[in-house]
């Protein structure tokens, strides 16, 4: 991922010194499991910890030669531990360090990623309790549906994100496996107690069965639900860029002092932010296609997973990493306008109040049939040509007959619509 898009604290987890340095840590792990069973001498062990280093500059010039990584690298950490080497890497095969290696950066990525939506679930949960009960409207196919409350919609958002929260644990907790079987998986050359033992030191559990890879399952379930992460981002900064919109204006990002919104047009505050969140996401599901793909390798293992996962690893992990904190910073500084929202809910003359008015006719003895069409017609009125849509419903003698005047102005009060906000709040956030 370009470093416009990318946090220190998750790309380091990417880099290649943090990549070297678990290779070794593995290997280091593996040779005293190895030692304790007898099968390299106990000062081998002890040399690699007390010599073990690694140049990535030396490593790629290896590499150059020898078209494979892991020999580079185990050649490169000979040249500092010296004769004990030989001992490093027994009855193991590169896959054990690769895939080990992935597994432990995915899922200290997930440990961060935990985090970023704990802040962003933080910032919702503060501006949902901030404007409880500030009335604007619902819409539904983007038209003035019925009142609801702003901290409702962003309630509907926390639900969403601490979902995200439980999905990102499992994630976390899916690819969190190590595997050093050795060549197709039979431990063949190696003991399974190395292969635990590495597996205690990393933070890891063991792969119940790998055939030479940890079972790619695992990895496409990951960006599966990267992927959803991503989506609940989308959402909510689309509903941003839709508030920002100028004949709406109901809340808008943060303009900061010297931001500028156009080269052209200096009048112009768009919602850049948002935008941009909108396709970070793209980036982050463009992972889970090739990921489920990466399940159906060849016999008991091939590397047509190993150029994909080199990619969207590192991108999907960090685009969503730096996805999640942006985000976060949206919502905390989160400009607000309940005057416009009001304004707006106000627009259509109170034909978001249509249902209360079927209903009551309908307790009234009224068919629904009628009741409907007595509603709709007024409500086609003020589509047409303006006003008060209660006017109109006083004026009309069908529905006079039913409802009176004090009647139908009751059924115009918002408070109707909000009487159940404590209880949906409580759903979501506890009592």
């Amino acid at each position: 991922m370009i470093p416009r898009y990318s946090r220190p604290e998750m790309s380091d987890i990417w880099s290649e010194e943090s990549k070297f340095q678990i290779w070794f840590e593995i290997e280091a792990h593996a040779c005293d499991a190895q030692a304790k069973l007898g099968i390299i001498p106990a000062e081998a062990a002890a040399a690699v910890w007390e010599r073990g280093a690694f140049d990535i500059d030396r490593i790629n010039e290896i590499e150059r030669e020898t078209k494979h990584d892991v020999i580079a690298f185990l050649t490169n950490l000979a040249e500092y531990v010296g004769d004990e080497a030989r001992f490093v890497h027994q009855g193991m095969t590169s896959s054990d360090v690769l895939d080990t290696t992935t597994a432990v950066q995915m899922t200290r990525a997930a440990d961060l990623l935990i985090e970023g939506v704990d802040r962003l679930l933080a910032a919702i949960k503060k501006r949902a309790f901030e404007y409880k009960r500030t009335p604007t409207i619902g819409r539904s196919h983007g038209i003035h549906a019925e009142p609801v409350t702003f901290g409702l919609k962003l309630a509907t958002y926390y639900a969403e994100f601490s979902r995200c929260r439980s999905r990102l644990e499992a994630a976390r907790s899916e690819i969190a496996t190590c595997a050093i079987s050795g060549a197709v998986g039979t431990f063949a050359h190696i003991d399974p107690s190395v292969e635990a033992h590495v597996a205690d030191k990393m933070g890891l559990i063991v792969e119940p069965v790998s055939t030479q890879v940890i079972p790619r399952d695992r990895h496409a379930m990951y960006f599966a639900i990267l992927g959803v992460v991503a989506s609940s981002i989308e959402r909510l900064a689309t509903e941003v860029r839709h508030m920002q919109r100028t004949e709406v204006r109901e809340a808008e990002e943060f303009f900061f002092a010297g931001q500028k919104g156009s080269s052209a047009m200096p009048h112009k505050r768009n919602p850049v932010l948002t935008e941009n969140l909108t396709g970070i996401a793209r980036i982050v599901r463009a992972a889970v296609t090739p990921a489920l793909e990466n399940v159906a390798l060849w016999h008991e293992r091939d590397i047509s997973h190993s150029s994909v996962e080199r990619v969207f690893g590192p991108d999907a992990t960090i685009g969503l990493d730096f996805a999640l904190h942006r985000m976060a910073g949206v919502m905390e500084n989160l400009l607000v306008y309940p005057e416009n929202m009001q304004a707006n809910l106000d627009q259509l003359g109170g034909l978001v109040h249509s249902q209360q008015v079927l209903l009551a006719l309908t307790q009234k003895g009224v068919s629904r049939e009628d009741s409907y069409k007595f509603v709709q017609r007024n409500a086609m009125d003020v589509w047409r040509e303006g006003g008060s849509y209660l006017d109109k419903l006083k004026a009309d003698t069908d529905v006079a007959q039913y409802l009176s005047n004090d009647e139908l102005e009751a059924l115009f009060d918002l408070e109707q619509h909000f009487r159940h906000v404590d209880t949906i709040f409580d759903r979501v956030f506890g009592k």
